[in-house]
């Protein structure tokens, strides 16, 4: 058919890390490679150039992420592809290693890759006999392959080691082949090196380290130790991707709250989650609400910080989108909020939090809720680091604590966990706007490394 770079269109969530794909297979129809359940911009890529989504192939069972084949097939009559070893409980083509697919003019090579899951698929796409590129999902990824401890904890190194095994397959295919994995920068699936997104077969042979690694035993040492910390919600989406998610009928679109309704809703017992940019929920907010501002990453911190069973009502300033914090919730298996209101619809005191320029900090201990690596790259002298995605349950102790991070979004999300705590006087917890850089070049004072 003729296949080239703008067949393909990769779809970026940057507050996921993770790359969803769209093929135009050059007949009218599309396939969709790793689609979310907020199929927003695949729908918008699919409109753009006219195109009916007439598959949707899954590498494997999501943990960060609902997946949107299901709504796919029951709205655009998409045909599921995925692991006959996933064991699905919904209509789909089952396919294990070698199997190959018709897609009208090209064809679609199932290639059995377990490591990141047990039943994980690569698909290697072929114009007749020539490969194309492969869809990797959570393989072989861009200078890295992506972890092994999300299906089972006591699994992690077997896994590892078969994970070892799939990247050498890979690695054995034509230099020229592209390399189109589903994780990249900034998912909790993986940690690469850097930002690129699509790579070769080629260019990862000559540097990716783990391809180097001499045995499976090696590499599951070296992929092992730099694992992270992952939100909890990864634990339970592969038994809601096994399941299939619910079919929505329609746009979530929540209905406006007034001041009594919110009060109720809290009586009962549901959290405001304030998605205000951080300024605006310094200056006031709802008592006890959870600041979480709405940009890429509000998905990752809602269903890290917030249990999927408990009611929230979302606060929002009058211009901010609340269908796209609903979206955001449901991609990531959350329920859709009661409702959402604003600050100036609240009849009730409303809170306030000190932000603090970087050169403000004299006197005060330090709270830096960054991931380990980033506190370890470098940080305030003496500054105690616990990370947000821990702090709900860490010990903290009486003293005044001034809250850091990168730029404050997560500062401020750390005070108002800190405050729903019941800290006491809100003046114990303030906010830096900014992040370590910033105070090293206001003090003229360098930062630490290590931890």
């Amino acid at each position: 058919m003729g296949f080239d770079e703008t067949h393909l269109i990769p779809l970026v969530d940057e507050g996921l890390g993770n790359s969803a794909y769209l093929v135009d297979l050059g007949d009218g129809r599309a396939l969709a490679v790793d689609a979310p359940y907020d199929l927003r911009a695949v729908r918008a890529a699919a409109d753009r150039r006219g195109l009916v989504i007439g598959f949707a192939a899954e590498t494997h069972l999501h943990a960060d992420f609902v997946s949107g084949a299901r709504q796919l097939a029951a709205t655009d009559g998409a045909k599921i592809l995925a692991s006959a070893a996933g064991g699905r409980r919904f209509e789909h083509v089952a396919l294990a290693d070698e199997d190959e697919v018709d897609l009208g003019g090209l064809t679609m090579r199932a290639l059995a890759t377990p490591g990141h899951t047990e039943e994980h698929l690569s698909f290697l796409l072929l114009d007749g006999d020539r490969p194309l590129g492969v869809f990797t999902g959570g393989s072989l990824i861009v200078g890295a392959a992506a972890r092994t401890d999300l299906v089972d904890p006591g699994r992690t190194r077997r896994l590892a080691r078969a994970q070892y095994e799939s990247i050498q397959r890979l690695a054995a295919l034509p230099a020229e082949v592209a390399v189109w994995p589903t994780h990249g920068a900034g998912s909790f699936c993986s940690a690469p090196p850097d930002d690129d997104r699509i790579s070769t077969i080629g260019t990862e042979r000559a540097r990716n380290p783990l391809l180097r690694a001499p045995d499976g035993d090696a590499f599951a040492d070296r992929l092992i130790a730099g694992l992270g910390s992952f939100p909890p919600y990864f634990l339970r989406l592969a038994d809601v991707n096994r399941a299939g998610p619910a079919v929505l009928t329609g746009e979530p679109r929540p209905a406006f709250l007034g001041a009594a309704e919110v009060s109720a809703a809290l009586a009962g017992g549901a959290t405001p989650v304030d998605v205000r940019p951080i300024a605006r929920f310094a200056a006031g907010h709802i008592p006890g609400s959870l600041s979480i501002a709405l940009r890429p990453q509000f998905a990752t911190w809602l269903g890290w910080l917030t249990e999927p069973d408990t009611p929230w009502v979302l606060v929002t300033d009058p211009g901010q989108d609340a269908g796209d914090a609903v979206w955001q919730a449901l991609k990531i298996g959350h329920p859709a909020p009661l409702g959402h209101t604003t600050v100036e619809a609240w009849d009730g005191p409303l809170a306030t939090l000190p932000l603090l320029r970087p050169d403000q900090l004299t006197g005060r201990q330090v709270l830096d809720v960054r991931q380990e690596n980033e506190y370890a790259a470098g940080h305030l002298p003496g500054a105690v680091n616990v990370e947000l995605g821990d702090l709900s349950g860490a010990p903290v102790g009486p003293e005044p604590y001034t809250v850091m991070c990168g730029h404050g979004e997560r500062a401020t999300t750390a005070a108002s966990l800190l405050l729903r705590r019941g800290r006491g006087d809100v003046a114990d917890v303030a906010v830096v706007a900014g992040g370590p850089e910033d105070w090293a070049e206001a003090t003229g004072r360098p930062l630490v490394e290590g931890r």
